[in-house]
């Protein structure tokens, strides 16, 4: 393996990571208007949620989902090309898997910009692709599952991407590609910390939403969140535990009533 070669692959894709489609289309879209600081009232609740990257999830919140899907996907294509182009240029070398993880660190922390970039996910997903479409496919889908089952959107967001490293270890076996996933994962959950500072403050105070709720807020669909509320395994289990607990008590009232030397 040439040592300079990987350098170069390295420093590429940094810099290529760097380039922010967020800010470039705001600049267009809404000019003057400051994308680096979002501040949203979590629906059902009084408490404000900041996100403080700049990406395409807020350039949705501040200029709408078309402004934000498009900057998703010149994410992921900003990613997918350079990498396809070095698999195609040496494809038993791991070039493209160093300057796909290179993108995510100037993704999230862009020295044109001084180190303020975005979460890292768009970028993921457009090496990943290249690198294993199929594994996102299957990761994403089992995501869905265990996201369904246990009545949360943020597993049905997140767990898919551990599942990618596990994916690789069985798939091939490839230190290459298993660290690869393990470190684009860290970079993107510490781009993430703040706003997971967040959902666990909401989580202790008890003031977190309903799955419906969090659709709307993460743009992941109330509908599906409505159909966690409603028939998640977690949900069904909450909804059980309450009936027993409403036919415990009636069945107690009904004792009292009958002998009235039980106070």
């Amino acid at each position: 393996m040439e040592w300079f070669l990987m350098a170069g692959s390295a420093l590429a894709g940094y810099l290529i990571g760097g380039i922010s489609f967020a800010r470039l289309i705001a600049r267009r879209v809404i000019p003057g208007k400051d994308i680096s600081k979002v501040e949203i009232l979590v629906p059902g609740t009084e408490t404000t949620f900041v996100m403080d990257t700049v990406s395409a999830t807020t350039m949705r919140a501040q200029a709408g989902t078309r402004y934000g899907c498009l900057t998703a996907v010149l994410d992921m294509i900003k990613v997918a090309l350079p990498t396809l182009g070095l698999w195609l240029w040496k494809p038993e070398m791991p070039y493209h898997l160093i300057l796909a993880a290179a993108t995510v660190v100037g993704h999230n922390w862009p020295v044109y910009y001084r180190f303020k970039g975005g979460r890292g996910e768009s970028p993921i997903i457009g090496g990943l692709l290249v690198i294993d479409w199929l594994g996102v496919l299957v990761t994403n889908g089992l995501g869905w599952v265990a996201g369904l089952t246990l009545g949360s959107l943020l597993v049905m967001r997140w767990s898919w991407l551990f599942l990618m490293i596990a994916w690789f270890w069985v798939r091939t076996a490839d230190p290459w590609h298993v660290g690869y996933m393990a470190a684009v994962v860290l970079f993107y959950f510490l781009a993430l910390v703040s706003e997971l500072k967040q959902y666990v403050r909401l989580k202790l105070d008890h003031t977190f939403p309903t799955q419906e709720a969090v659709g709307d807020f993460l743009a992941m669909g109330k509908s599906i969140g409505r159909f966690m509320d409603r028939y998640s395994l977690f949900a069904l289990y909450h909804h059980m535990r309450g009936r027993g607990a409403e036919s415990r008590t009636a069945r107690t009232d009904n004792v009292k009533d009958e002998d009235p030397r039980i106070p």
